[in-house]
């Protein structure tokens, strides 16, 4: 048979064989092969005189008729084995790169490896054809995936992934056709395992952390495409369905080995915040380790200042953003931002507490615009509302109003709040950094504390006595103090007051029920008793009554007669 190589474009290879009808039909089949549960009715001599493995079988059968071999483990199965009995009886077919891998596999398991054989034919396939190309490596490694282990010790899958790591690395810094990326779409249709071997060969080679980031990007997109994405209208209730645990398990392993290419870069941030937010929102949703999350949050918190509000929303909501169900990857992050500020400036021999960077305040802002997300959610506590709020250092904010913002709106959607409460919930703010808009409202703002109001209306007072004195107004710290002085003595006044009132009801009750006994006695002493009705009675059964002399009206100091003594005989 000659071999012939037929329009390499194509990456296809035809065998062709100088002779014609090699079998006849005429001729009946002596032995049948059995590859799974396809059945092969075969010429025993034209299998021996091509595969070893086929000729050791028959003769350490030790049965001169044998008529039936099993080759249900051959690689590539029963699709496979028909293009090798082909080959074996010279009949044309054609090698590509989605059955050279298997071909040649195929022609190893069954000893097809003597010179012209086979497994030479698919060998030369691969270096002349298949391995040139990006694609054709790629295309080639893909079909690797059924072919395991024996892909592997043949060296087919090592083959493809430098051949494929280096093109790679080629395209990127040299493209050869539009878009310059296309080269990652590529490198995204292998599995996971064979996409760690070429981004840790191309890191081998020297690619750059951009580079690298590039392809981890397009295969996330293209492997968990219900879970990671750009932020869209139509929110995805169910990205797994429930009864699919495997599919769950499967996809957070996905996400974990992800996550573990990331190249260590020192200056240089390659992952843009979004993508980075869809990644920690996906492992927060599949349950991930802790270090795949803690890997992305401390990647998050470098680059805070380029974040959107819907991206630190994603975090803490569910995927259907109808319940608050996370805030300590935020809490987290922002730590880690304000300590990566803090770490920058004492490096550079400043001061924490003097004016901050312009990354800080525009975190600040974007942390008060996502207190005012999260204060709609009547779950939300206090403690975890004040625990975000007071992450950010005092200077951070120029003026509190975004602040006063949320925490009017969080008063508003928690209405039943006491006065103790109410005042945890403004402790974050500083009034005295209030713009004269955002105090005008205070001032008239019912749902917050007495403590804020006498704080934003008394320094409306200073301002105005202080531009009519043509002083100065007060240093803050000075007002602050002379303000809470005054609140103190506002409340003792109004304790006082408080408790004169209740004073003032105490003794009206007293009076009250004094009168109320009063006439109640005199009622008593009105109305008849039985006692007396009973004394009345008496009285007028008493047989001395006209011989004796009722003293009991008699006042004292009066003389009193004295009766006559009687003297009494015995006739």
């Amino acid at each position: 048979m000659a071999t012939q190589v037929k329009n390499t474009d194509m990456l296809s290879l035809d065998t062709n064989t100088t002779e014609q009808g090699v079998l006849s039909e005429d001729i009946p089949t002596d032995i049948m092969v059995h590859v799974g549960e396809v059945k092969f009715p075969l010429h025993k001599f034209m299998l021996v005189a091509k595969s070893n493995y086929i000729r050791s079988l028959v003769v350490e059968s030790g049965v001169p008729d044998l008529e039936m071999i099993d080759l249900s483990n051959i690689p590539g199965g029963a699709e496979i084995f028909e293009k090798v009995a082909r080959f074996c009886y010279g009949v044309n077919f054609e090698i590509t790169v989605n059955n050279v891998a298997a071909l040649h596999c195929a022609a190893e398991y069954l000893e097809m490896n003597d010179h012209g054989n086979l497994a030479s034919r698919t060998y030369a396939f691969l270096a002349k054809v298949a391995l040139t190309r990006l694609c054709g490596a790629i295309t080639v490694l893909k079909s690797c995936e059924d072919l395991l282990p024996i892909a592997e010790k043949l060296n087919i899958v090592n083959q493809c992934v430098e051949v494929a790591s280096a093109k790679a690395c080629d395209e990127a810094y040299f493209p050869s056709r539009s878009p310059p990326n296309w080269w990652t779409e590529e490198l995204s249709i292998v599995g996971i395992n064979f996409f760690q071997k070429i981004i840790h060969s191309m890191k081998s080679r020297g690619a750059k952390a951009l580079i690298i980031a590039g392809a981890i990007i397009t295969y996330a997109k293209r492997t968990l495409p219900d879970l990671v994405r750009y932020h869209s209208v139509a929110a995805v209730k169910s990205p797994i369905s429930d009864h699919s645990s495997v599919s769950r398990i499967k996809q957070r392993n996905l996400l974990e080995s992800i996550v573990a290419l990331f190249p260590v870069e020192n200056q240089q941030a390659v992952f843009s915040i979004n993508f980075l937010c869809c990644l920690l929102r996906t492992a927060i949703f599949l349950e991930a380790n802790a270090d795949c999350k803690k890997q992305l949050e401390k990647r998050i918190s470098v680059i805070l200042d380029q974040a959107t509000i819907d991206d630190l929303l994603d975090l803490s909501y569910t995927f259907d953003r109808e319940r608050l169900c996370d805030m300590e990857s935020v809490r987290r992050i922002v730590i880690g931002f304000v300590e990566k500020e803090k770490s920058v400036v004492v490096f550079n021999s400043g001061d924490f507490g003097e004016a901050p960077s312009p990354a800080m305040l525009r975190v600040a802002k974007i942390i008060d615009a996502y207190l005012a997300e999260i204060a709609k959610a009547t779950e939300l506590s206090i403690s975890k509302f004040n625990g975000i709020a007071n992450l950010m250092p005092k200077n951070a904010r120029e003026v509190d109003d975004d602040l006063y913002c949320a925490i009017d709106r969080y008063l508003k959607t928690h209405p039943n709040l006491d006065e103790i409460e109410r005042e945890k919930v403004c402790s974050t703010m500083d009034p005295l950094k209030l713009s004269t808009e955002a105090r005008t409202h205070a001032s008239q703002n019912k749902r917050l504390p007495l403590q804020i109001v006498l704080h934003t209306v008394y320094y409306d007072q200073l301002q105005i006595r202080s531009d009519i004195d043509g002083q100065s107004t007060p240093g803050a710290q000075s007002m602050r103090c002379q303000v809470q002085a005054d609140v103190a003595l506002a409340k003792e006044n109004e304790t006082l007051r408080s408790e004169l009132l209740t004073m003032k009801m105490y003794i009206s009750d007293l009076k009250k029920n004094q009168v109320e006994a009063t006439s109640s006695k005199t009622k008593k002493m009105k109305k008849p008793t039985l006692f007396s009705s009973v004394s009345k009675t008496l009285g007028k059964l008493n047989p001395f009554k006209s011989g004796s002399k009722d003293t009991s009206n008699i006042d004292d100091g009066i003389d009193h007669v004295k009766p006559r003594r009687r003297r009494f005989s015995m006739s």
